[in-house]
């Protein structure tokens, strides 16, 4: 179908379309709008032209967000298709999947822009799914360079398995999803009723056919929430501390993550010299709330004064001590961009994402209004409403509880009932299969995922399995691990329980990384004399030795004040002082790595 540009709507689909493009009447005198293939289309001029060049980003209201565990990496896998065979002789291209949308967008010549845009929508409605296992192993080798990183498990532990919580987790349905699936996805959510196009320049190149189907403006998803309480706070990887929380969208927010910023990076860089970085941001999530997210870096020995200092910039922040030249410094810089003589056209993707989020636009006029109106008292109650909402990520085995922050949930509320098969060198942690889910239960508690509740199982071919609950605990199955637990188990009482669109399968494992139990002289559970019960007993080890020391050191302090051979004692006191603190440090480092064995069960 050849392009159509028409402003003149009829029926259902040009309502919307018309809907969408009547929230712009308010910047009508800086940006021009108007349809093509039923898509609307914005468009501005920019102050300085760029030697016939220009840019164009085409949205659609689809990311990470809309998926399932089962389908996460679908959108991704569309786009890449989408891409394919797109080559430019000089312009730049390139696709964006985001948690709450999608985007093709172009630098180039007029006939460059026209050939990609028509090119990528030609794709859409025909995607080349013969390509799908070349792009798969792209996707999953681009997964393996974005790996890890402390941002990732924040949207784990806020959201679960679900909704905005998928960005923290690998594209795990890549492997399952067929042809058709990527099909009737792309039908679905990749059609003209769910798209907006931004173009600068003066008018429309000439030439563009943005032919796709119709279909429904599709709202952003309803995040889902993993927390029971905020603020709250989990241990994560050494040398990273973050805090984030969702705020409502507003000037002050912005203008708050940057004082924040500023402040975070005076005390713990400047000042106190903890971090190398020291950041703040501010980016929307859906029409209506953003995520406020603060970040520093620490070495080992510094961590505990970065959480402690980052903690105290917020509660700063919170008490309204904040000088008036710290919110100019912020709030100068972005009236300024205001006055730039390019703003409509850098506006575009903003206002393009506003008509597709179905949030207000807003004039520059309005949003200068609302900047010169933040004070610093509206600073401080957007800081009382971070701390509310605040997820606290701290490195290794520090602490946040005094600061008034819960821990966020560790374990599962209850176990499942069933057959428990107990680990080979360590009975006091079973797998349990039941007829509602599985747990894993250690001495401190239990991950359970539900089958009504599972997000998704990966399965391989030697028994093992991997189960994800929609709040974001997992339990993993090892065969080799459990005493009685084999294969029919496995598939009578799991597999048969979960529904195959939720199974993955993944490939056959090296022998060498199959886990295998401890061998027996370092079974934990089973050893005997006075080691085996301080492994059975640890808690009450470290406690107990502590006493210790105690008693010791007091007898020691007696003994020193009634003898004459003062030195002499003090050499003995000092020589029982280190063995009993040596046998604490190594019971506690027991502690440690038995929890951080039995913590694949965790989250």
């Amino acid at each position: 179908m050849s392009a159509q540009i028409d402003i003149a709507a009829q029926g259902t689909q040009e309502e919307v379309v018309a809907g969408g493009l009547a929230a712009l009447a308010s910047v009508a005198h800086m940006v021009s709008s108007s349809t093509v293939d039923g898509i609307p289309v914005l468009f501005a001029a920019r102050a300085i032209e760029q030697d016939g060049q220009r840019t164009a980003g085409l949205f659609f209201r689809v990311g990470s967000a809309d998926e399932t565990l089962a389908t996460a990496g679908i959108t991704h896998l569309v786009e890449h298709l989408a891409l394919h065979g797109r080559q430019l002789a000089e312009g730049h291209h390139n696709g964006v999947t985001a948690e709450g949308y999608t985007l093709f967008h172009v630098h180039g010549t007029d006939e460059e822009v026209v050939a990609y845009l028509n090119g990528v929508c030609a794709a859409l409605t025909d995607l080349p799914t013969s390509r799908m296992d070349v792009e798969k192993q792209i996707l999953r080798t681009e997964a393996q360079r974005r790996a890890g990183g402390p941002f990732r498990p924040m949207r784990q532990w806020r959201y679960g398995a679900q909704t905005y919580g998928l960005a923290g987790y690998d594209e795990l349905g890549i492997r399952r999803l067929g042809a058709d699936d990527v099909r009737a996805w792309a039908g679905e959510r990749f059609t003209r009723d769910n798209a907006v196009l931004f173009v600068t320049g003066g008018a429309l190149p000439e030439g563009l056919d943005l032919s796709l189907p119709s279909g429904a403006r599709i709202p952003a998803p309803t995040a889902s929430s993993a927390l029971p309480q905020t603020p709250a706070f989990f241990q994560g990887e050494d040398g990273h501390v973050v805090l984030d929380a969702v705020v409502e969208r507003s000037a002050a927010a912005i203008v708050l993550a940057q004082v924040a910023a500023r402040a975070l990076f005076r005390d713990l860089r400047e000042v106190g010299g903890y971090s190398y970085t020291a950041d703040g941001d501010y980016s929307r999530r859906d029409a209506t709330h953003a995520t406020f997210t603060l970040y520093a870096d620490a070495l080992p020995q510094q961590q505990g004064a970065v959480v402690g200092g980052m903690i105290d910039t917020l509660a700063r922040l919170r008490l309204g001590v904040i000088e008036q030249a710290e919110l100019d410094a912020v709030r100068v810089p972005l009236l300024k961009w205001l006055d730039s003589p390019d703003l409509a056209a850098d506006l575009l993707p903003t206002y393009a994402l506003d008509v597709l989020l179905e949030h207000p636009v807003k004039t520059p006029e309005t949003s200068r209004a609302e900047l010169e109106a933040v004070t610093v008292e509206d600073l401080r109650r957007v800081a009382e409403d971070v701390w509310a909402g605040a997820l606290l990520q701290v490195p290794g085995r520090a602490g946040a509880e005094w600061a008034g922050l819960a821990v966020a949930p560790q374990w599962s509320a209850a176990a499942v009932e069933g057959i428990r098969y107990p680990r080979v060198d360590n009975p006091d942690v079973a797998l349990v299969i039941g007829l509602a889910g599985v747990s894993l239960t250690t001495p401190d508690g239990a991950a359970t995922v539900l089958f009504e509740d599972c997000q998704l199982l990966s399965a391989r071919p030697d028994g093992a399995r991997h189960l994800i609950g929609a709040d974001g605990f997992a339990v993993a199955i090892e065969p080799t691990l459990h005493v009685g637990l084999n294969g029919p188990s496995i598939e009578q009482g799991v597999d048969a329980r979960v529904p195959e669109h939720l199974v993955a399968r993944l490939p056959a494992r090296d022998p060498q990384e199959i886990p295998q139990p401890r061998p027996p002289t370092q079974d934990v559970g089973a050893r005997a004399g006075i080691g085996g019960w301080i492994d059975r007993h640890l808690d009450l080890s470290v406690n107990l030795l502590r006493q210790v020391f105690l008693v010791v050191l007091a007898l020691g302090v007696v003994v020193t004040l009634q003898t004459e051979f003062v030195g002499s004692a003090l050499v003995v006191l000092l020589l029982v002082w280190g063995i009993v603190q040596g046998s604490v440090g190594i019971a506690w480092w027991l502690a440690v790595r038995r929890r951080r064995e039995v913590g694949a069960a965790r989250r």
